[in-house]
């Protein structure tokens, strides 16, 4: 049967409700938001006078809960406009709505009564043959489904979203053994596509795939800490990104997630757990009982592990809680001798092996909490999947890290592993031996391009389905080499097509970057008909190389930053302007020269979490890499006659003074930064392979090398006074300083042409030299020389 998805019904608008109702938003897929219609009136209602049955009564749950969502951070929508796809309605007056709908989620409250009560009213209005799935994180699928029609109940599963559903990628989809294949098939491959998940097929067991794993990780952590001595800042050091986990890394996850929700999980997962060996392991520690009993859950009751406060002198200041005393203490700046050396190795998988080989407190609480994992997925197979690749897509995708389990036990080593397991006391589950008998060394390995799985049951490697879809660059790195250097890699991932990668810090651009882009343009003009520049990456690219800003302008070396500058534009215009179609692929962080490369491509494909920005303001400089040139042409090319306020002009402005970042590939539209012809990619792991085609279609389509601009317009006194002016009243109001304004004149002097007398044709090389001239000045100046320092000496990117 042929599935369009064309309306969505969401049932529970509470926190998970509304925001998966936002991320369907997110699509363009209208969207039916029901909750139940209150019992009694607010005190405003009954000032009002309003009853019961009054439409702003029976909807104020699910109206309130959607605001809420709306406003909340981090940004359920792409776009807060996108909320208009979303009506809401009430269970008493709206659920025979749902006969429009093609697809019905339940996200009601976690009581099988309440459940099984409302899938007996959804089956009077159903549409048969449309999916009907619950968002359940604990009840088995199978229970819920009991006493409905056979439509209904092969038409059921579990689709258990992670929150927040817009940034967790992991979609479990749990089928009950009635789930028609054609239900699970479909889900797997619209969550994939169309919402950008990840999609993990789990079976119906407890706490299925991702929380079984994750909160097995957490007790132990809990265990390990304890015996070794270690308190919460420690951990955190070493279960953070150091060991490829996220920045929250242990206690801050748990605070943001809430300490009652961990519990009512491991306590699910001890009452059901009669034939799991790590049973007792779920059994909840004394000190998060007392913090349950004192409600210290975390950020939703404003303390948890962590504690925000202020300090004698006003200043926020973050404690830790001593979990043998219970008393809070200023959070602890933590080394240990293992990590130290570590901070410089980029590769994950180096680094992960040289902290197993260590010997210090960090390095046996890491030894012991690997060994107690791989025993435990070991044994989890079959019992909660068949596959050992979809434990690691879930807690990737579900837990954030950066290689699953299994992946990381292939980067220590299996068999190397398994002799300290077994001192541990935490052997691996049977067929790891036979694994290990037949000659294999890695659950993974890589076939011409292709990565293959282990597969338990036939004692074969086999593709990992679905990634045919994907191109994973890691996949071509002993084959398909082109060319590289130290800052980039250029791949041929086939059809004709070039991929250059980057591998600096942040993936920065500086030198080796820069003789990466043109050496990929000279090899592909040669002998590949298009260039893709992406990666697989968390961010895309942070930005320019600001050390070397900063080194030759404090040695006022304004000769060198000259050629640095010019080569940069230069680059620019030779992939602006080269024989081949370059496709930009930017995803998460897209920022000053990442945002620049990406204007001067033919196309842009970009995630849908992409944030991308001209930046440069923040550090007292303005673009000058090409992005004012650029920006100021493409506004230049949307003139409307008759404006004499110049509003599009001002608004770019507006959009690089402010250091505008947009907070996702949508807003980019807005922005200016992406235009017609354009592209979105909502799920991350089909970038590349999407900006791969896109390059394909150009080169099919006929591309023809363009020509440079010479025919941009600009509006010289005329627009440079309006914003002198503007720029004037900003500082005179103290809303600028005197610093900011005069970034502000250089870049107003750019974008009107300089000091022309009317209105004048313009090229691009006559922009790019008033923009590198203003750029070059600016690095004169102290104050922008101590703004760089400041975010070189912090380590974070440049953002607004």
């Amino acid at each position: 049967m042929k599935r369009i998805i064309k309306k969505v019904a969401v049932l529970g608008s509470g926190i998970m409700g509304s925001r998966i109702a936002c991320h369907f938003a997110n699509i363009g897929v209208p969207v039916l938001l029901l909750d139940i219609a209150p019992q009694e009136l607010a005190p405003e209602e009954a000032q009002r006078g309003l009853t019961l049955d009054h439409p702003a009564v029976k909807n104020r749950i699910v109206n309130s809960a959607l605001q809420t969502a709306i406003g909340s951070n981090p940004a359920p929508l792409y776009r807060k406009a996108d909320a208009k796809y979303i009506t809401t309605g009430n269970f008493d007056d709206n659920l025979k709505d749902i006969a429009s709908c093609d697809w019905v989620i339940e996200v009601v409250v976690e009581n099988l009564k309440i459940k099984q009560s409302l899938y007996e009213k959804v089956e009077h209005y159903r549409k048969p043959g449309t999916p009907i799935t619950s968002n359940t994180s604990g009840i088995p699928i199978h229970l819920m489904a009991a006493g409905r029609s056979e439509d209904f109940r092969k038409h059921f599963c579990g689709t258990h979203f992670f929150n927040p559903p817009r940034y967790l990628k992991l979609l479990e989809i749990i089928p009950t053994p009635e789930t028609d294949k054609s239900v699970i098939d479909f889900l797997l491959h619209y969550g994939d596509l169309y919402l950008g998940k990840t999609t993990v097929l789990a079976k119906d067991t407890p706490a299925f795939i991702a929380n079984r794993i994750g909160i097995f990780g957490i007790m132990d952590t809990f265990s390990q800490m304890q015996k070794l001595g270690l308190n919460i800042d420690e951990v955190d050091q070493i279960t953070g990104p150091v060991t490829g986990r996220p920045k929250s890394a242990t206690f801050r996850t748990l605070d943001v997630v809430g300490l009652d929700t961990l519990a009512k999980v491991a306590q699910g997962l001890y009452q059901t757990g009669e034939q799991d060996e790590a049973r007792e392991l779920f059994q909840l520690p004394a000190y998060v009982q007392q913090m349950l009993e004192k409600n210290w859950l975390g950020d939703k009751t404003g303390q948890g592990f962590y504690k925000k406060t202020k300090n004698a002198q006003g200043e926020t200041e973050i404690l830790t809680l001593d979990l043998n005393s219970l008393e809070y203490a200023p959070k602890q700046k933590v080394k240990f001798a293992s990590l130290e050396p570590l901070k410089t190795q980029d590769n994950l998988k180096l680094r992960l092996k040289a902290l197993y080989n260590a010997d210090d407190k960090a390095a046996a609480f890491f030894k012991a909490t690997s060994h107690g994992l791989f025993s435990y997925i070991s044994h989890r197979i079959p019992e909660i999947s068949d596959e050992l690749y979809r434990i690691d897509d879930a807690m990737r995708a579900g837990f954030g890290w950066e290689i699953g389990p299994f992946e990381l036990w292939d980067a220590l080593g299996v068999a190397e592993t398994i002799k300290a397991m077994e001192a541990e006391e935490r052997k691996p589950a049977a067929w790891v031996y036979d694994f290990l008998a037949a000659g294999n060394t890695s659950f993974y390995k890589t076939n011409q391009g292709t990565r293959l799985y282990y597969d338990i049951p036939s004692k074969t490697y086999q593709n990992i389905p679905g990634t045919e879809s994907f191109i994973i660059l890691d996949n071509f790195r002993e084959t398909n080499v082109v060319w590289k250097n130290a800052g980039a890699t250029l791949f041929d991932i086939g059809d004709g097509i070039l991929n250059l990668e980057f591998h600096t810090k942040m993936n920065t651009l500086g030198s080796e970057i820069i003789q990466g882009l043109n050496k990929a343009i000279e090899i592909g003009e040669k002998d590949f008909r298009g260039l893709v520049v992406g990666n697989d990456a968390p961010n895309f690219s942070a930005g320019a190389n600001l050390a070397l800003v900063y080194m030759y302008a404090l040695d006022q070396d304004y000769d060198e930053l000259n050629i640095m500058i010019r080569q940069f534009q230069n680059t620019m215009m030779r992939m602006r302007y080269s024989a081949i179609p370059v496709v930009a692929a930017p995803h998460g962080l897209a920022l000053g020269g990442g945002c620049e490369l990406s204007l001067h491509a033919d196309k842009i494909q970009a995630a849908a979490e992409t944030y991308i920005g001209l930046v440069e303001f923040g550090v007292g400089l303005i673009p000058g890499g090409g992005g004012t040139k650029e920006m100021t042409l493409r506004t230049a090319d949307s003139f409307e006659e008759g404006d004499p306020e110049f509003n599009s002009l001002r608004n770019t402005f507006t959009t690089i003074a402010m250091a505008k970042v947009s907070t996702s590939a949508e807003e980019a539209f807005d922005l200016g930064f992406m235009r017609r012809g354009d592209a979105i990619t909502i799920n991350n792991n089909r970038l590349l392979a999407e900006a791969k085609l896109a390059a394909i279609e150009l080169a099919e389509a006929g591309y023809v090398q363009p020509v440079p601009r010479k025919d941009i317009k600009v509006l010289g006194r005329g627009a440079l006074g309006m914003f002198i002016s503007g720029v004037y009243a900003m500082y005179e109001g103290s809303y600028i300083s005197e610093h900011d304004q005069k970034i502000a004149r250089k870049l107003a002097y750019v974008m009107s042409g300089g000091d022309l007398s009317a209105p004048t044709l313009v090229s691009e090389q006559y922009l790019l030299d008033l923009e590198r001239e203003a750029f070059l000045s600016l690095t004169g100046e102290r104050k922008t020389l101590e703004r760089i320092k400041s975010i070189l000496t912090s380590g974070k990117p440049l953002r607004n």
